[in-house]
This record gives structure tokens, C-alpha cells and sequence, in this order.
């Protein structure tokens, strides 16, 4: 993919998420109002409005693509590298899509476990596999919007994304300088 062809995927991709964000509020104020959701379900707490998908996801759409972009211009002129970034990008964008939605809609019907089960399955997937990239933040963040709004989710990634970038960062090299034998 040429750099001209990534500029215009990036525009596209930002289009669509503000015409999807826009159309589903749209669809709300025609249909009762845009929604609010209170922090932690409770609603002693304050309510965060759906208007801020607005802002969030337009932004987490350009950061995304803009780290994408860096990490492709990153490597040298190596077509099957390059692809299989974006293979990467692809399964960790969709694959959290995904989750996110599976886990707003069984927290929307009233299986609370199935959501917090899935919760507690993506941090320990968190500590073998970098969600804290950006595409990955997106694609959760644009996953539960119907339900849940933009805010709270963005919230519980960034706390995961944290758990497992630490781990990442941290943790996992130290393991490997434990596991594996020093040269002599």
C-alpha cells in the first residue's frame, strides 16, 4: 500500500466514523432523546451524555490511523511486512470490535456475567497480546457505542490497555532475561 492510498484510507476511515456516529444520534434524538449513562451503572453517579462519541471516536479513528501509519513508514520498503502489519491491524481492530459488542449487548439484555467474564478474559488476554495499540482501542470503543456510549468504555480499555502495556513493557522482558541463560 502506497503512502497516498494509506492517506486516502485514513480520511475514509474518519468519514465513516463520523457519519456512523452521527446517524446513530440522530437515530437517538429521533427516537426519545440522546441517552445518558451513569458511571458504574449507578445513578447516584453522574451521567455522561452519547454526544461525546462525537468527539471520542473521530479522534481515536485519526490516532489509529496515524500510528498505523508510523509503524508501516517505520519498516523499510518490505511489501510482506507491511501486509502483515496490516493483517495485524485488521484482526486486532475487528477482534475487539467484536468483544466489545458481544459484552454490550449481554450487559444490555441483562447477562451481567457473560460482560464481566469477558472483562476479566480481555485483561489476562491483555498480559500475552498488545491491546493497548490503538487500533485495538478504537475498535472497542466503536464496538460498544449502541449500548453503552463512547466514554465509559473508553474508560475500562484505557485501565486494560494499561494493565497490558505495562506488562508488555515491564514484565515481559523481564521474564525473558529470567527464562533465558546468559551467554559465558
Amino acid at each position: 500500500m502506497t503512502e497516498k492510498q494509506f492517506e486516502k484510507l485514513k480520511y475514509y476511515v474518519i468519514a465513516i466514523t463520523i457519519l456512523f456516529v452521527v446517524g446513530y444520534l440522530l437515530w437517538e434524538h429521533l427516537n426519545g432523546g440522546i441517552l445518558s449513562h451513569h458511571l458504574m451503572y449507578h445513578p447516584d453517579y453522574p451521567s455522561i451524555s452519547n454526544w461525546w462519541g462525537l468527539l471520542i471516536l473521530p479522534f481515536l479513528a485519526w490516532l489509529s490511523t496515524e500510528r498505523i501509519e508510523k509503524r508501516i513508514t517505520l519498516q523499510p520498503n518490505d511489501a510482506p511486512l507491511r501486509a502483515k502489519i496490516l493483517r495485524v491491524v485488521r484482526i486486532g481492530f475487528f477482534g475487539m470490535l467484536i468483544l466489545s459488542f458481544v459484552q454490550s449487548f449481554s450487559f444490555s439484555v441483562g447477562y451481567e456475567n457473560v460482560a464481566i467474564y469477558l472483562s476479566l478474559g480481555l485483561v489476562v488476554v491483555g498480559l500475552f497480546l498488545p491491546i493497548y495499540r490503538a487500533e485495538c482501542i478504537f475498535g472497542y470503543v466503536f464496538g460498544s457505542i449502541v449500548f453503552t456510549g463512547a466514554i465509559i468504555p473508553l474508560i475500562g480499555i484505557l485501565v486494560m490497555a494499561g494493565i497490558s502495556w505495562f506488562s508488555h513493557v515491564f514484565i515481559k522482558p523481564l521474564v525473558f532475561r529470567v527464562v533465558r541463560p546468559q551467554p559465558q
